[in-house]
């Protein structure tokens, strides 16, 4: 049976031991505090790798940051794809659109209000993404619109999808499903960076 005691901050940890000379072995943890600080370490490097938390890419000059979606009901044919790009570049590249793996085929919206009604429309050349500025996807504005759902989508999955740009090509992307009326994604504690991920072998047109 092991025993365990605690004598002025140390933890002793005793358990059968053939060369000791009492059949005792004694195992002093002079730095009992350090090792509660390396757990409380290992529980925030877990909570940082949480697939809920925020996720970036980048292609090129492009940052694109924390694609996202909202979770579909049953029966739905249709969602909306969020997120921002910032071009660090020198160069002006266009957002010409993007889908999913679970959609039959994505577009470009923007919405607009128009004599207090809410117009959605084809953006059909696409969204200018300015040197030095960040361009942001999001309900009631500029955004994706994934058409011919294959299935519904569900809080807390991640959906595969593309990104395509004129100079920055094809980049693939995940979509972090929100909550049906979610209006910005999760606040994140941590991030999930892509940004390292090579995205130069893909198809760049310009």
């Amino acid at each position: 049976m092991e025993n365990r005691c605690v004598r002025n901050s140390r933890l002793e940890v005793r358990a059968p031991f053939p060369f000791s000379a009492n059949g005792d072995t004694i195992m002093r943890l002079h730095a009992f505090p350090a090792a509660l600080l390396g757990l409380g370490l290992a529980v925030t490097n877990l909570a940082a790798s949480s697939p809920a938390h925020a996720h970036d890419y980048a292609a090129g000059p492009l940052k694109i940051g924390h694609p996202w979606s909202r979770a579909t009901p049953g029966g739905a044919k249709v969602a909306g794809g969020y997120l921002t790009v910032t071009n660090t570049g020198t160069e002006t590249d266009r957002l010409n659109g993007g889908t999913i793996e679970a959609a039959g085929r994505g577009e470009l919206h923007t919405m607009s209000m128009e004599g207090g009604v809410m117009k959605m429309a084809p953006l059909a050349n696409g969204l200018e993404i300015p040197p030095g500025q960040t361009v942001t996807l999001a309900p009631s504005g500029h955004h994706l619109m994934f058409l011919d759902l294959k299935a519904p989508l569900k809080k807390g999955e991640r959906v595969k999808g593309t990104l395509t740009f004129e100079r920055a090509g094809s980049v693939p992307v995940e979509f972090a499903v929100e909550s049906l009326a979610a209006k910005a994604p999760e606040a994140a504690g941590g991030t999930h960076d892509h940004s390292r991920h090579d995205h130069t072998g893909h198809d760049h047109g310009h």
